[in-house]
């Protein structure tokens, strides 16, 4: 390991980012430490990760509860969350601020020290029946499907002045990716490579003209290196000139086509981890910043993350397996005063015990998600500072086998009912997925028997009828759903 930092080059007069590897094997390969750094912005030590924001709010967390009892320090916004199906102007271009500021951040309230980034889709994604052109991406608004023009994203880009703004990548999801041709592959580099000109040019004159500042991040195809070599080849001239801040991952093995011209910058990966151990594989590639839906996951499903990084002594070498969370609906927690988790420092464990949340997803109380909420990204904190500590002593390897024979590898299935389920979350194919909630209606029984149990209770109601006589035989007797 090489202890000598790398510094990112980035143009003196915008004073933008840096990024400065502690930590590193000597060819920028495998687990890795870093500080990224933005203008006004908390300090990022990686490998970390950004929280994963719906309409620009962390889930139950509303803007103020983030601030003073977490410690987020960044976070990923989606366009899509703001568009509609016609392409009319949104609410969010129309926000009165001065040209040293994000419109933005504004709109959403977000805090100063806060990193913002923003995407064009949400994550995790909802696949699209239409398929992206080569002047458009396919995206899911929150009333319905459309196109979003690359044009009127780099116009968005330009407008609302982010910290960060990942460039469009015509990338296929789901099990569609696996099938890919030749020649499809071969599109997504020549519409990734033309969209990516684009957004350089665009944001370039901005900063010139109004001098703002946001760092372009530019994808990296999962595709083989030399159907996207022009990309790759583009990359590595516009890195010289500190037009491109960092790389962004849609498959782990994207990293084997980053060139050594490119090694220094931060990767972040949206490849969707389904849990820890997934993560610690990612790590050990040189993965730097992370998003992590299975934290949201967790919380609607009522599971409070309880795995620890490196595992504690406390924890080894026992039989079965531990479970990655709990489910806080069971009943077992309904006496049980202990904190979700023995010695996590965050608001929900210090405040409150098991039995009291347990309580709350029972009444179906939204503080109950709150505080989950709040536990389970204190958790991802606690992990990663674990993660960086074990890198900095040289055991990560050995840390990562442990964590392996100590935890199982999927996190648990929560039980009950969960919160509301926004529209735009379920997938297309939605007609032949379980409901996230029981239905609020049942259907009524066949008619024909419906109407002779009518019949034959209209046929008891007669003057010569006592009222016991109706008790004996079963009048209006209730019966339980």
């Amino acid at each position: 390991m090489n202890p000598v930092g790398v510094n990112h080059p980035v143009p003196s007069h915008l004073e933008l980012q840096s990024f400065q590897l502690q930590k590193h094997d000597a060819l920028g390969d495998g687990a890795r430490l870093g500080t990224l750094r933005f203008d006004d912005r908390t300090p990022i030590e990686t490998p970390h990760y950004i929280a994963i924001t719906s309409r620009g709010a962390v889930p139950h967390l509303s803007q103020d509860t983030m601030r003073d009892y977490s410690a987020i320090k960044g976070v990923y916004v989606a366009l899509e969350d703001y568009l509609e199906r016609l392409p009319l102007r949104p609410p969010i271009y129309s926000i009165p601020c001065p040209s040293y500021d994000s419109p933005l951040r504004r709109f959403i309230a977000l805090q100063n020290d806060v990193l913002l980034v923003l995407a064009p889709r949400r994550l995790p994604p909802i696949h699209t029946p239409g398929s992206n052109s080569y002047t458009s991406l396919s995206i899911l608004t929150s009333v319905g499907f459309r196109s979003l023009e690359i044009s009127d994203y780099i116009c968005a880009a330009r407008k609302l002045r982010p910290d960060v703004v990942i460039g469009c990548a015509d990338i296929v999801y789901g099990e569609a990716r696996a099938k890919l041709g030749l020649k499809r592959k071969e599109k997504m580099g020549e519409r990734t490579l033309a969209w990516m000109k684009g957004l350089i040019t665009e944001l370039q004159e901005e900063q010139e003209l109004n001098h703002t500042k946001t760092s372009i991040w530019a994808p990296i195809l999962p595709i083989e290196a030399e159907l996207q070599r022009e990309l790759l080849d583009y990359l590595e001239e516009v890195v010289v000139l500190g037009n491109v801040g960092g790389l962004v991952l849609y498959d782990i093995g994207g990293i084997d086509s980053i060139s050594a011209s490119l090694k220094s910058l931060p990767r972040l990966t949206l490849t969707e981890p389904k849990g820890p151990h997934r993560v610690l594989d990612e790590i050990a590639v040189g993965v730097d910043l992370f998003s992590l839906p299975f934290l949201n996951t967790a919380t609607d499903s009522g599971v409070a993350l309880t795995f620890r990084f490196p595992v504690p002594s406390y924890r080894r070498g026992k039989q079965p397996k531990a479970v990655l969370g709990l489910d806080m609906r069971s009943s077992k927690y309904v006496t049980d005063l202990a904190p979700l988790e023995a010695g996590c420092a965050c608001y929900a464990c210090a405040q409150h015990h098991c039995a009291f949340i347990q309580h709350l997803l029972s009444a179906k109380e939204m503080l109950g998600w709150v505080l989950l909420q709040l536990h389970n990204h204190a958790m991802a904190d606690a992990f990663f500072k674990g993660v960086r500590t074990s890198i900095a002593k040289g055991t990560f390897a050995d840390d990562c086998g442990v964590f392996e024979t100590t935890y199982e590898r999927e996190l648990p299935i929560g039980t009950g009912v969960g919160p509301r389920i926004r529209g735009y979350q379920f997938q297309p194919s939605g007609i032949t997925m379980k409901k996230n909630n029981p239905s609020a209606y049942r259907k009524l029984d066949e008619a024909e028997s419906f109407n002779d149990s009518v019949a034959n209770e209209e046929s008891l109601i007669n003057p010569s009828v006592g009222a016991q006589d109706l008790e004996d035989l079963g009048f209006a007797k209730q019966t339980k759903a």
